[in-house]
């Protein structure tokens, strides 16, 4: 059974010793005052505690943003032993997807809907078999996920907090907003047959989401700071905006990293948790209105700014601010009553400001300073003139050079026009030499990626990169890259097990943005890895991230035929260990695409991988770079696999293989390839011709010295025998 929630320790007893002590003295105050004051003093508890130690955390009963805090969150009961095999079974086998047909999967859905219908809340808030609603949501049909809203209405408000129940929130949620769009654009297709039960309750999708959010609403206060409410909160605000729901790195930015991920093995339908760009009804907009009027409508310009370092109700504050100025316009910055407003009410925001104040302590704060750059991403562009020309226009050195605010500086450049990020760029240039030394490259990247967009001179930028990364041959791509040189010929002796450090993520992203600037700072990393060597090459290829540049540098558009040469010959010799490797495999799939233009270097390569062919056909990558290189193909017909290749290649530009005589180069010779048995045949038919030929030749001779009779008919015996 559940034990009783129980406040404990000696700070909880001196906060309800405290929080008495202020009631009786506040006793004389208006009461209309005292409420207001009260909803706005516990918002500030409520975010001042939520970063304190687990045992100051008071419990669920303060009374935030107008709304009360549930007492006791409703006990739903346990599953049984029998109910949780089952239902752990059943998860197994839908993890599995080991389905005969689609109507063999569906016919089991039924089933363990059938088997869990009274019991979801049990499923949703028990720890072992929460996963499978969570897979079930991903499977259902939007009838299913209707039966599913209906079951959970009502129960909202205590599910969203709950720590396995608000995932399955979650889910339903982004799986049921496209049915909405469905709903809106074809209504004649989605509409659900009239059931023969007369208690079973028809709604729309639509209706089914604004019922949910009114459960909620009067409860967003704590809802924007709660552990696990604040994730379900950010998600339903998404789908009332009809706004994407994006992902990085393989996982939603909504999400918490720690988030376990739920899928179907095999599935047919998407298992990622994300969402499109949509069509949402009016009322959705309308609905998104109100949250973010009410999550801010009793708080003032201080209590705000609270939530701005806090660490649960940053995200959520971002969120709401971004679409705001997204969802109703640049113009809805000058509503008194508006999220950008109230954390910046002052006009003009200049240096003394409590708004000035605001932004430099958000600047080098770890967590506001992600509020700021949202700030500074959406803001109206007289705002941000104003805050860039205030702030920020002769800081952009210091600003890049501090690890945190440089995040900030590197979304003020997204924003700037080219005079002023010529400017910018001075001024961050001095810096480089400094940044390399402490491997805060990410704004180098930034820079480069915004001078090109703009147009901007990068030859500033190349002449201290060369400077920072000089060696004794000049710039060296290993030190970006953070490669020592190989001790020994065979570049064996590397990193092959090496784990990648975000300095090498950063210098390989560094360098791949400078290859795409044409000239001079592109080139200054082609010319490094030309003059590399086979050794130090190898080493590169089987790095995990510094192969990635490799990788980018043969695809490249700005990289010569010539640069390609020299690279991809530093590896003869060496292309079976390669393909055999998780990292080179990829650099000889890239070579594929760098020998455009080079006909005799890809079949080199292809020469090498068939003498190869026993260990790749036994390794996992191995077998990739055989396909990818079409080598079954090679192996049993060449000359599919050489118009192929130049097919694939393109012709303009493609030279010729070596042993083409040059009267025609776009057919090259190819009895180097010929099997002996295929040598042997085609020289005993180019014999056999031959004799035939001379035969020929002497009937022919024998005749014309023949009368006119006899060499008619020695032309019929000629003809006869040929």
């Amino acid at each position: 059974m559940p034990k009783e929630h129980k406040k404990r320790g000696r700070r909880e007893e001196h906060k309800k010793r405290k929080h008495e002590h202020a009631d009786a003295d506040a006793g004389a105050d208006d009461h209309s005052a005292k409420r207001h004051r009260q909803s706005v003093d516990h918002v500030a508890v409520a975010v001042a505690v939520a970063v304190a130690p687990e045992d100051d955390v008071p419990h669920q009963d303060e009374a935030i943003d107008g709304g009360t805090r549930p007492v006791d969150t409703p006990f739903y009961g346990m599953l049984d032993e029998e109910q949780q095999n089952y239902f752990k079974k059943a998860d197994e086998i839908l993890e599995l997807n080991q389905f005969a047909d689609p109507d063999e999967r569906t016919l089991f859905l039924e089933s363990v809907y059938r088997e869990a219908d009274g019991n979801e809340l049990k499923i949703a808030s028990s720890q072992s078999c929460s996963r499978l609603m969570e897979r079930l949501i991903l499977l259902s049909t939007p009838d299913q996920l209707k039966t599913l809203f209906q079951k959970f209405s009502g129960q909202f408000l205590y599910l969203v907090q709950h720590r396995f129940a608000s995932h399955c929130c979650e889910a339903l949620f982004i799986q049921a907003a496209p049915v909405v769009t469905q709903e809106l654009t074809k209504p004649d297709h989605t509409q659900t047959p009239p059931s023969s039960s007369p208690n079973e309750v028809i709604a729309s999708m639509e209706a089914l989401f604004l019922y949910t959010l009114g459960e909620l609403e009067g409860n967003l206060g704590f809802l924007m700071t709660d552990r696990f409410a604040s994730h379900v909160l950010r998600v339903l605000v998404v789908v009332l905006a009809g706004a994407p729901l994006p992902k990085q790195n393989g996982r939603s930015a909504l999400q918490s990293k720690r988030k376990e991920k739920v899928s179907v093995g095999g599935s047919d339908k998407v298992q990622e948790w994300s969402l499109e760009q949509r069509k949402v009804p009016q009322s959705f907009l309308d609905g998104l209105e109100r949250v973010i009027n009410e999550s801010v409508s009793n708080l003032d310009s201080t209590y705000l700014r609270t939530l701005a370092t806090h660490p649960t109700g940053n995200p959520t504050l971002q969120l709401l601010l971004q679409l705001e100025l997204q969802q109703f316009g640049k113009s809805r910055a000058r509503d008194e009553n508006s999220i950008i407003r109230k954390l910046l009410p002052d006009d003009p925001i200049v240096e003394g400001t409590e708004s000035a104040a605001f932004i430099n302590g958000l600047l080098y704060d770890a967590i506001g300073s992600r509020l700021l750059e949202t700030i500074i991403q959406y803001a109206p562009g007289k705002l941000f003139k104003a805050i860039y020309g205030e702030f920020f226009k002769d800081r952009m050195g210091s600003l890049a050079r501090n690890e945190i605010a440089s995040y900030v500086a590197g979304k003020i450049l997204e924003r700037l026009g080219k005079d002023d990020l010529e400017h910018a760029m001075l001024l961050i240039v001095e810096q480089i030499p400094g940044l390399v030394e402490r491997n805060r490259t990410a704004i180098l990247k930034t820079l480069i990626e915004r001078c090109a967009v703009r147009e901007v001179d990068t030859a500033p930028i190349k002449a201290q990169l060369e400077i920072a990364y000089g060696g004794h041959n000049g710039f060296e791509i290993t030190r970006m890259l953070k490669l020592v040189e190989a001790p020994s010929d065979d570049g064996k002796s590397d990193s092959r097990h090496s784990h990648s450090s975000p300095d090498k993520v950063h210098g390989s992203l560094l360098a791949q943005t400078m290859m795409t600037v044409e000239g001079p700072l592109g080139d200054l990393i082609f010319d490094s890895l030309a003059r590399l060597g086979t050794p130090l090459s190898l080493k590169v290829a089987r790095d995990p991230t510094a192969s990635r540049t490799l990788q980018a540098a043969l695809t490249s558009p700005n990289a010569s035929v010539i640069f390609r040469r020299k690279v991809i010959q530093q590896f003869y010799g060496h292309i079976g260990e390669l393909a055999l490797d998780p990292a080179g495999s990829h650099v000889i799939d890239a070579i594929w695409q760098g020998t455009h233009g080079l006909a005799f270097i890809r079949e080199r390569i292809a020469e090498e991988l068939a003498e190869n062919e026993a260990p790749m056909r036994e390794s996992f990558v191995g077998r990739a770079v055989w396909r990818n290189w079409s080598m079954d193909l090679y192996k049993r017909r060449r000359g599919d696999w050489v118009k192929q290749s130049r097919y694939t290649a393109g012709n303009e530009g493609f030279q010729s293989f070596p042993e083409s005589n040059g009267d025609e180069p776009s057919k090259p010779k190819h009895n180097r390839h010929l099997t002996a048995i295929e040598l042997a045949r085609q020289k005993h038919a180019a014999a056999k011709a031959a004799q035939a030929k001379e035969h020929a030749r002497k009937e022919k001779a024998k005749s014309s010295s023949s009368s006119g009779s006899g060499k008619s008919k020695g032309k019929g015996r000629a003809h006869d025998k040929a």
